[in-house]
Order: C-alpha cells, then structure tokens, then sequence
C-alpha cells in the first residue's frame, strides 16, 4: 500500500491522523535533523497500523514535509 503523509515535527505528543483516502499527517517529537524525524515517522506509521517497522519504508521525500511511504501489509 502506498499513502502520502505530511509530517509535522517538534510537536508536544506523537500521533497519526487520515486526512483523506491514502493520505494522513504524522506529528513526531523529534526535529527534521539527522535523519532522527524520519525515524520517528516510521515508528509512529508502524505503530499507527500494528506493524514492524521493517515492513515500512520511505521512498520518496526524505529530505521534505511530504513523504511517500511505501507499508507491506
């Protein structure tokens, strides 16, 4: 499956929001540095549809807000 997501960082809690048909916004406490926000979208993905983390995967959009992510159910 394949869904765009909007990541928004810094933020108080973590959470994962459906905004429309294949497409959420993800809130992570980490900053867009290093890599570590990134990290912290595929963990809350992961979480959000009860998955390993291995079975998500960021294909595009690593150094931006919108992401597309690739999830193998």
């Amino acid at each position: 499956m394949k869904i765009i997501v909007k990541v928004k960082t810094k933020a108080k809690e973590e959470r994962v929001e459906k905004i429309g048909e294949g497409a959420f916004t993800v809130w992570v406490k980490e900053p867009a540095e290093k890599g570590k926000a990134n990290s912290a979208v595929i963990k809350a993905v992961a979480k959000h549809f009860k998955i390993p983390r291995s079975n998500v995967q960021i294909v595009s959009g690593l150094s931006s807000r919108q992401k597309i992510i690739i999830i193998e159910l």
